[in-house]
Order: structure tokens, then C-alpha cells, then sequence
């Protein structure tokens, strides 16, 4: 899907239509959007190699001088602007640390979001740099450093909310139509609360449009990128709910999400991690977020550690 025609600073984050983070589906590797862009990695120069006692991956980095981050092209979290170079939140970050690290350049290999654990284990890139979630399941395949945000879910809906759906529970009520992505969590939270008519749609813009064009009474994503899309298109015709908290077996789920490592490179996410945590201390990293849309009640201190239990 192209862009859309819509003037957009960069301050707001250049729009980018993409993969979410936590789409289930596999993919191919998008290796032909890597050769698109020029400039960007085909593959690691950087094997694990001996990968006892914590792995050896920062120090060889800081001898190449650069690091190669695998993204998934989901605005804001890390996707490829308009003017061919990586941007969101997470490349953001990842710069900031790792030249912190010793590591001055940070190079992109864009991919879709299914291959990004295998593409890291396959050491096609050093770290995946994309809002991953993290759950058990990824847990078992790869490393994360602590979760930079914790996310809930908005509505987008028409202006004036004239079914005031404002829970899942409201949507299944209503028997309002409903839209999220391919493989988003929401389909799951929606399915819980008893939600029937349910369709997916590629985006957020195009979940907007099918909003405004009232193809469906609501389309469900993370607060962040339902927000951003009615900011960033201007739109009059449909606005974003208040967070809505989704509910699995009646408990509520609050999403984070982090950088990943290959698992043997425990030294590595370590160090990311103590630099992580003196920016959040700082609040150096919600400064840096904060221009792709984030806000302060979306920093988070859950660990790793806490969402990686079973």
C-alpha cells in the first residue's frame, strides 16, 4: 500500500504502512526493501562465534564499529521513512545506547515481523529493534532486555463515539462491526469479551478509512499507533477512544515490549540493560520516545524476567 498523501512532519514520525510487532503470521524476509533503500546491511558481519561465559557480540561490534538492527516496518515503533532512512522509537533508542556501548553506527535490515526471531538466530542482524512484545513463547527462542513501554489498547471509531464503545465488552454488546489487523492480539482480547463481527484490515489507515467510510463502527490497535493516525491524517470524520484495557480470563493484560537478543549473548543484553535503565532514571528515554507518540504513563518498570514466566 502506498503512502498516504498527506503532509506529515517528521517530528510527528513519518508515516509508514507495516507489520505489527505481534502478528503471528510467517513471512519472507524483505530482503528486496533492503537493496530498495541502498545503504542498508544484507546480512551481520558479525558471527556469535564462542558464545560461552556471556558471548563476545559487543566487543566484536565495537571492533566493526556499527551494529545491524533487524525492524519490522510498523510506524512508530521502527520502519523506513519516507526519505529512505530508518526511524521510529526503537532505532532511536538503539542508537543513543549503543553509542553509549562504544558502538557508533547503527545500520538497518528491514524485514516483516514473522522473520525477525528467525532472521536474529539465523545472524542475519545483531538485534531485533522493533516493539516486540515479549511472552513466554518468544522467551524460549530468544533473550530481551528489560521492555522500554507497556501499551493498551484505543478504539478508533467515528467523531463523537455514537455507540460509546469505550470496553470490548461495549463492542460485543452493541454488536457494533469491528476491524484490527492480521494477526493483531486484539483479535484475541475481542474474542474474549464476545465480540462476533469481527474483519482485518493490512493498517491503522486503513482501519481509518474504513472507520470514516463506516465500512465498520471500529477499528481496535494500540493506544500509540490509534493515536497517531488521527493526528497524523487530520482526519475530522473519526477519533481515538481513551485507553481500554483488554481482559483474558477476566484479568487485565498490560503489553510490553523490548529489544531481543540471540541467547547466548547474555553479556551483550546486559550491558543494553544498564544503559537502558539509567536513561529511564534519567528520563532520557521518554524524551526520546516521546516524539513517535508515546507517553509518560507508558514507561514502564516490569522486567523481562516477570513476562517471560509461563
Amino acid at each position: 500500500m502506498a503512502p498516504p498523501q498527506r503532509n506529515i512532519s517528521e517530528s510527528e514520525g513519518q508515516w509508514s504502512s507495516g507489520i505489527r510487532r505481534r502478528s503471528l503470521l510467517a513471512g519472507v524476509a524483505a530482503l528486496g526493501a533492503a537493496g530498495a533503500i541502498g545503504g542498508t546491511s544484507g546480512c551481520s558481519q558479525v558471527p556469535t562465534a564462542d558464545a560461552k561465559d556471556g558471548g563476545h557480540l559487543l566487543e566484536r561490534l565495537r571492533a566493526k564499529g556499527s551494529v545491524t538492527l533487524g525492524l519490522a516496518g510498523e510506524q512508530p515503533y521502527s520502519y523506513i521513512g519516507r526519505d529512505g532512512k530508518m526511524t521510529g522509537s526503537s532505532p532511536a533508542i538503539a542508537k543513543e545506547i549503543f553509542k553509549r556501548l562504544g558502538v557508533p553506527k547503527v545500520e538497518p535490515f528491514p524485514t516483516d515481523f514473522g522473520s525477525l526471531i528467525v532472521g536474529l538466530n539465523s545472524q542475519q542482524f545483531d538485534v531485533v529493534a522493533a516493539g516486540m512484545y515479549i511472552n513466554p513463547e518468544r522467551c524460549a527462542k530468544v533473550i530481551f532486555a528489560d521492555p522500554e513501554y507497556q501499551m493498551l489498547d484505543a478504539f478508533l471509531v467515528r467523531k463523537g463515539n455514537p455507540m460509546k464503545l469505550h470496553t470490548y465488552k461495549d463492542i460485543a454488546r452493541t454488536g457494533a462491526k469491528m476491524a484490527t489487523g492480521v494477526g493483531y492480539a486484539e483479535l484475541d482480547y475481542a474474542k474474549e469479551a464476545g465480540v462476533k463481527d469481527i474483519s482485518t484490515l493490512p493498517d491503522q489507515l486503513a482501519g481509518l478509512l474504513a472507520v470514516e467510510q463506516g465500512r465498520v463502527d471500529v477499528f481496535v490497535g494500540t493506544a500509540v499507533t490509534v493515536r497517531n493516525v488521527v493526528r497524523q491524517s487530520r482526519t475530522t470524520k473519526a477519533e481515538a477512544t481513551a485507553e481500554v484495557t483488554p481482559l483474558v480470563d477476566g484479568k487485565p493484560v498490560i503489553d510490553v515490549g523490548g529489544f531481543a537478543f540471540r541467547t547466548p549473548e547474555t553479556a551483550l543484553r546486559d550491558a543494553f540493560n544498564r544503559e537502558l535503565h539509567k536513561m529511564k532514571k534519567t528520563g532520557e528515554l521518554l524524551n526520546l520516545m516521546r516524539p513517535f507518540g508515546f507517553k509518560k504513563d507508558q514507561m514502564t518498570e516490569i522486567t523481562a524476567k516477570e513476562k517471560c514466566r509461563p
